[in-house]
């Protein structure tokens, strides 16, 4: 038709016939089709498919066991009178600066998105802390417990149980009580933790922030050098004496006799004994910090006897607790290096005094406007997982909570089996099926073996038409119990709710 020709194309807005070349399809044709090769050689690579580092994911199995050790935990927490509350999952970082010493470097800063600036949240006493200072009027007084996710800038050691991304149990007691009674209840509730959830043997390590001041100020190191210095006693239970020295005196500027001094003590460990000890050392007595921690602790042991779990402590002087914010009692559960699936700490925590008033203000005389003292505890539920779920490495692990599987004899059962299905959901009695209108029998057993299915309601058609059912403890493996129990339809709920009592 050559360039001369034209055609039309109608103009939809003005309804009027607009005359084009007949060429003017062919640069826009040229242009699209370069547009969309520049699209395919653009296309991205196979995407890696995995979580990001230090994180994972937790299969059905894996899930079952963390939801025990969350209902056991709760359940202790509510048992001791604790409310709980939830904090958002990330802060405003100036919320959190400063609070963890040097562990400070592991906080994950975000982006800014509006005018401020926001952290992820390391742990869930800081935020826990903040909270109280908002709402001080109300919260004077009160046990709390919050189990939540919190992030940290590790190095992860997956095996361990360290990852970036992980639950801790937290409980906590604030408020203004006579000395170290909330303290004795909060290890209490550590034992009954650890005991119930089955984890094999602990031991808590136990130490005063004021001993392991006071011991510092005997031992003459500097007033600004002693939270740095007490950041590398606390690798003790990780490197040998000679490390840590070494890191005292080349990396920290310590005298290597003011070192030699600190090691006297710090090696020291034992129980209510060693307070006796420490008693009689001139130094510690002349020390007015220690003596006061010293107090304390005979106090605590006296309160710990009575609870009955003065057994599972060991006072360790090496303890100190990097964090900035505790002030008194610190502690931290272990577990031996024997211990299959074992990660060392599994819990720590101690008394925190002053970190609420670091959040409410100053009055005229530049005190705190409120001060609200505080003392608890976090159990870390990745590494307690790691060792119960290598306790039931090759066991199988019932994930779903199914109590009745109703299985059909026949085809073309499947709006009986619902509707047994609706009566028994109706009771709240946990109950599934095969979606399969011609299932096979052999499949429908199958499946209550694999799913650990207690019990088992079988229909076919001449139960139907005797308005029957019968039903089958799946439990129980001995052949005389052959195809089950005969029911009346009318009885099977009543029948179910007495056997799942025991269940």
């Amino acid at each position: 038709m050559g360039n001369s020709c034209s055609c039309q194309i109608i103009n939809s807005r003005y309804r009027q016939i607009v005359r084009l070349p007949s060429n003017w399809l062919l640069p826009a044709l040229q242009t699209n089709r370069r547009h969309y090769s520049s699209q395919e050689h653009q296309q991205p690579k196979s995407i890696v498919l995995k979580t990001p580092k230090g994180t994972k994911d937790y299969s059905d199995r894996e899930m079952a066991i963390r939801a025990k050790v969350f209902d056991t935990i709760t359940r202790i927490f509510k048992k001791h009178g604790a409310v709980t509350i939830d904090t958002p999952v990330f802060e405003l970082t100036e919320i959190l600066a400063g609070k963890y010493g040097e562990d400070s470097k592991l906080i994950y800063d975000l982006a800014d998105q509006g005018g401020e600036s926001c952290s992820l949240r390391y742990d869930l006493t800081v935020p826990f802390a903040r909270f109280v200072a908002m709402n001080g009027k109300e919260y004077q007084n009160i046990k709390r417990y919050h189990i939540g996710k919190v992030y940290r800038r590790d190095q992860p050691a997956m095996t361990k149980g360290r990852l970036r991304e992980f639950y801790q149990c937290d409980f906590d007691i604030a408020g203004t009580y006579d000395p170290m009674i909330p303290d004795a209840e909060v290890l209490r509730i550590l034992c009954e933790a650890l005991t119930a959830l089955q984890i094999g043997p602990y031991t808590i390590k136990i130490n005063h922030r004021k001993i392991l001041d006071g011991i510092f100020e005997v031992c003459e190191v500097p007033q600004a050098d002693i939270r740095s210095i007490s950041s590398a006693v606390d690798k003790l239970d990780k490197l040998p004496w000679d490390e840590v020295k070494r890191e005292m005196v080349e990396e920290r500027g310590l005298s290597t006799s003011v070192a030699d001094s600190i090691g006297e003590y710090v090696k020291l460990q034992g129980g209510k004994e060693l307070l006796d000890l420490l008693s009689k050392d001139q130094g510690i007595i002349n020390n007015k910090t220690a003596m006061q921690g010293l107090a304390d602790m005979r106090l605590l042991y006296d309160y710990l006897e009575v609870l009955d779990v003065q057994d599972k402590l060991r006072l360790d002087l090496s303890l100190a607790r990097g964090l900035d914010y505790y002030t008194g009692v610190i502690y931290e559960a272990i577990t031996p290096a024997s211990t299959e699936g074992g990660v060392g700490s599994v819990a720590a925590g101690g008394r925190y005094d002053d970190l609420v008033g670091m959040f409410a203000g100053r009055n005229k005389k530049g005190q705190p406007s409120m001060k609200v003292p505080c003392v608890g505890v976090s159990l870390g539920v990745e590494r307690i997982f790691s060792i119960l779920a290598a306790h039931q490495k090759g066991q199988q692990v019932k994930s779903k909570e199914t109590e009745v599987l109703i299985i059909a004899v026949g085809r073309d059962l499947i709006k009986e089996q619902m509707r047994l299905a609706k009566d028994l959901w109706d009771n709240n009695i946990k109950a599934s099926f095969m979606f399969k209108n011609k299932p096979k029998l052999e499949k429908q057993w199958a499946m209550c073996e694999k799913d650990q299915i207690p019990f088992a309601v079988i229909i076919g058609q001449d139960e139907l038409d005797a308005k029957q059912v019968r039903l089958k403890d799946m439990r129980i493996k001995d052949k005389a119990q052959g195809g089950g129990i005969m029911l009346q339809r009318a009885d099977l709920v009543k029948e179910l709710k007495t056997r799942l009592k025991d269940f």
